[in-house]
């Protein structure tokens, strides 16, 4: 579920609790927990929104305010292109993005080199050939350039390239910038640890 920045804001600072989406089925269940920019957000709740008498959707003003709409009617226009019926999810900020923390472990001891080297080479496996060395060799090497042209250089089309490093972002390794990616420290100690190996 996409969450402008704004509402992000509003999530972490406990003044949005809501947001309204129209689905033919609902695409999140409650429990959902999803990572953001500003960190972990769960859905606590997901209900379909009630018809009035003339067919629109009731939606009061504390709805409209908790999802950080200026209107009931502000808000309904929102989505009023989109098919299907309109749901009301609650959300709730549930705390930073564990792999912040996981980027900034740069103590990293030989167990710990041993366990990122463990899950680097199944990653390595399940693909026709070997990558990940190679991916962490370029962003170490080209922060900040954006994604296509460091998919190029490896030969590869943009969005199977940003899977890839997200994956490597998952073990703390790699980290978003506004524009491309940086090593992390705890990707900058892996390196140098494993340099000659």
């Amino acid at each position: 579920m996409l969450l402008d920045a704004r509402t992000l804001r509003g999530i972490q600072d406990g003044t949005v609790t809501l947001a309204f989406r129209r689905w033919t089925v609902p695409r999140v269940r409650v429990g959902t927990r999803q990572r953001t920019r500003v960190g972990v957000v769960e859905v606590t709740s997901v209900e379909r929104v009630p018809l009035g008498p003339d067919g629109a959707p009731l939606v009061s003003d504390d709805d409209a305010r908790l999802a950080g709409a200026a209107s009931p009617e502000r808000l309904l226009a929102r989505g009023a292109a989109r098919e299907g019926d309109l749901y009301r999810v609650g959300l709730r900020f549930a705390g930073a993005d564990p792999r912040v923390a996981l980027r900034a472990d740069a103590d990293l001891d030989d167990a710990a080199v041993e366990a990122i080297c463990a899950r680097l080479a199944r990653m390595d496996r399940a693909a026709p050939e070997p990558w990940t060395r190679a991916y962490l060799e370029l962003v170490a090497t080209h922060p900040g350039v954006v994604a296509r042209e460091l998919a190029a250089g490896v030969g590869m089309e943009r969005d199977p390239f940003k899977v890839r490093v997200r994956r490597l972002k998952e073990l703390g390794l790699t980290e978003s910038l506004d524009v491309g990616y940086r090593l992390s420290p705890r990707g900058a100690a892996f390196l140098d640890a494993t340099r000659d190996g």
